[in-house]
């Protein structure tokens, strides 16, 4: 059990540093310890790939010309506020 704790607390730290490396830099310690751990976590792997994809994506859609044209749906919305509202009813 002990060591499962450690693995995640280790998955924690290393998602934290590569959300930290996408908006600053990390110190010299951050990224050996972020280097070793991506190594050897295929999970951790995929969260960064993942994260640097949705990051270019969003920065793309923020700065390009859909950005003026990316609204929701007026349903969309309807729907979202309405389960919001039952999801705050229930407690």
């Amino acid at each position: 059990m002990e060591a499962l704790k450690k693995i995640t607390n280790n998955c924690r730290h290393a998602t934290f540093l590569i959300e930290k490396k996408l908006i600053g830099r990390l110190t010299l310690r951050e990224r050996i310890f972020l280097r070793i751990h991506l190594f050897g976590c295929g999970v951790c792997q995929l969260y960064q790939w993942q994260t640097q994809k949705i990051n270019i994506m969003v920065r793309q859609l923020l700065h390009g010309s859909a950005a003026q044209d990316a609204k929701l749906d007026e349903n969309f919305k309807k729907e979202l506020q309405e389960r919001i509202e039952d999801e705050l009813n229930k407690n």
